[in-house]
């Protein structure tokens, strides 16, 4: 993922922000805002034939403690057009291989428990539920509820 991908990346954002089902957020941040927030070397897009871009995953940093370096919270979104080609499979799983390579031992996420297809998309490239948090943070005047998943790395012991 590079600069030049910064409008399609915020527009599949704002995309996924607008289904309601995706995040708490209401806007997407600048791009400044954005990049300064990932992991820089493991931000990925997945692009068409014509360099259209078609999803992002992209990780961040859970604490600045030195115990939890080994340890990032990460995005994947597919722009609605692209859906059911297994690009948020592909993403993950270049998102798992960047990773390892790193050392980081641990990826994580909170998806709603309505966003069933993330969560199956999820299981199928080795994240596991780890539990639920219930009435996490209200959206759009009502609690929900956020299911929080991880994949532990088996070669990073």
């Amino acid at each position: 993922m590079e600069d030049a991908h910064a409008d399609a990346v915020l527009d599949i954002y704002r995309r996924g922000i607008d289904g309601g089902e995706a995040t708490f957020e209401t806007e997407p941040p600048t791009w400044e805002r954005f990049a300064a927030s990932r992991l820089p070397d493991h931000r990925f897009v997945a692009v068409d034939a014509d360099g259209r871009v078609l999803g992002w995953v992209a990780c961040s940093p859970v604490s600045q403690r030195g115990v939890y370096v080994g340890v990032v919270e990460h995005s994947v979104y597919v722009h609605p057009d692209a859906r059911g080609r297994g690009l948020g499979k592909t993403l993950l799983r270049v998102l798992i291989d960047s990773t390892e390579a790193a050392g980081i031992w641990t990826i994580q996420s909170g998806i709603f428990p309505e966003n069933t297809t993330s969560l199956a998309v999820h299981g199928a490239v080795g994240f596991r539920v780890v539990g639920t948090r219930e009435r996490l943070g209200r959206q759009h005047g009502r609690w929900r509820d956020v299911v929080l998943v991880e994949r532990r790395s088996p070669a990073i012991r």
